[in-house]
């Protein structure tokens, strides 16, 4: 009964930490519509061209926040292999 009610809480507990990575992960932006028609392009020149450097300025932010998750999971895997390591010394 006491592994039901662990195993129980366990699976509370995973989800809502799974929930906790998603909000700090990183999201790409949605890349700019270019019109097909030239006459098109003219006409909403300003409006195409802000969109475009919008998403040039938020790929950018993008590859940053990629590179900090990288480091981030590096690290978490360094400490979990350490902590493996430590569980496997003391279970020998």
């Amino acid at each position: 009964m006491f592994c039901a009610f662990r195993y129980g809480l366990l699976g509370l507990v995973v989800p809502l930490a799974s929930i906790g990575q998603i909000t700090n992960a990183c999201t790409a932006p949605e890349r700019p519509f270019l019109p097909e028609r030239s006459e098109d392009i003219r006409e909403y020149a300003d409006l195409l061209r802000s969109d475009f450097e919008g998403y040039i300025a938020d790929i950018q932010e993008y590859f940053r926040c990629l590179d900090a998750e990288r480091q981030r999971a590096f690290h978490e895997a360094q400490e979990v292999s350490r902590d493996y390591g430590r569980l496997v010394e003391i279970l020998e």
